[in-house]
């Protein structure tokens, strides 16, 4: 039987199509089980609240349970390490945060490259510092806090949650712009570092803002400035740091991510339902009393943030000397 020229070419151009057609069809029945949102640090913080917002909304939205996996340790390494070692079909994803920028620079043996290994999705929300120190310093601002500073080098105390973490790089940052010389005092967490700001032993931080807005209302600890280069709706009286250090911006950031090669389609429709969840009054808000600020924006658009923070902060370890513990 002869096969005409034409039934020939349609065949062809049919078994070149079915690859793309059945991996369509795999992102159009997607979720079908439980997609699991790992979070590389502990169940409480702004990290894990934030993630387990997007789960609830995506639960909603998609008609699947979006759990949250707290995978802590190693600066969220082992959270990392995991995602870009699952299967690319969707139903593991990464809570990326700052972090993912800074342990690039500060670790030389990491078991993945995130920028090759994971596909950001993403930009949730930008995320504040807030300058904080014990009352009995005496500087209400900035200005008055590095000339007491730069009049007793070497002799007051910065903590932060450790060696690398966000409130160290932030602070270091400081001091590089600055010229000031603050003594770093790591803690295993920020808890026990912000504990021991209200106690005395140490007399300022760089803190997250979850982590230090309570203290800040109760008047045990005083704020001189945030981070972000404008001003916070939570802190209205409280100017940016860069203020009074001009170019200084130490803005965290949270997102999504996937495993690289993760189907377009699913990274697509992703992006489309957090992009809606950041247009909702109750997920804004609640956003801005963790300190942070929606933004929102294309896959493309939050890979080019991370980039351009692995850079920035990987310039500040090497300058800082910075080692992880």
């Amino acid at each position: 039987m002869k096969i005409s020229r034409r039934l020939l070419l349609n065949m062809g151009v049919g078994a070149a199509a079915l690859p793309a057609a059945s991996q369509i069809a795999r992102a159009q029945a997607w979720p079908s089980r439980t997609v699991r949102i790992v979070v590389g640090f502990p169940p409480g913080g702004a990290t894990d609240i934030q993630a387990r917002l997007m789960g609830e909304w995506l639960t909603e939205r998609l008609g699947q349970q979006f759990i949250v996996e707290n995978k802590p340790g190693a600066s969220g390494n082992i959270g990392t390490d995991t995602v870009a070692k699952a299967p690319a079909d969707g139903y593991t994803l990464l809570q990326v945060v700052t972090p993912a920028a800074i342990n690039t620079a500060l670790y030389s043996n990491l078991p993945f490259d995130f920028m090759r290994d994971i596909a950001p999705i993403v930009y949730v929300a930008r995320l504040a510092y807030v300058v904080v120190v014990n009352p009995s310093v005496p500087a209400k601002t900035i200005p008055e806090f590095i000339a007491y500073a730069k009049a007793n080098p070497g002799k007051i105390n910065y903590g932060s949650a450790g060696q690398g973490t966000p409130q160290n790089i932030a602070c270091e940052l400081f001091k590089m712009m600055t010229g000031v010389d603050l003594v770093h005092i790591s803690y295993r967490g920020g808890a026990p570092a912000v504990a021991d700001l209200i106690s005395g032993h140490v007399q300022v931080i760089f803190a997250p803002v979850s982590e230090a807005i309570q203290h800040i209302k109760a008047g045990k600890l005083r704020a001189l400035a945030v981070t972000t280069t404008s001003r916070l709706e939570v802190f209205p009286d409280v100017p940016p740091l860069a203020d009074f250090v001009p170019g200084y911006e130490a803005s965290g950031f949270a997102g999504l991510g996937a495993p690289k090669n993760t189907p377009v389609e699913i990274i697509n429709l992703l992006n489309k339902e957090v992009n809606a969840a950041l247009a909702d009054p109750k997920i804004i808000a609640r956003i801005v009393d963790l300190g942070g600020t929606v933004v929102g924006g294309t896959p493309a658009e939050f890979t080019k943030l991370i980039s351009d923070a692995t850079e920035k902060w990987g310039k500040v370890i090497k300058f800082a000397g910075i080692k992880a513990e």
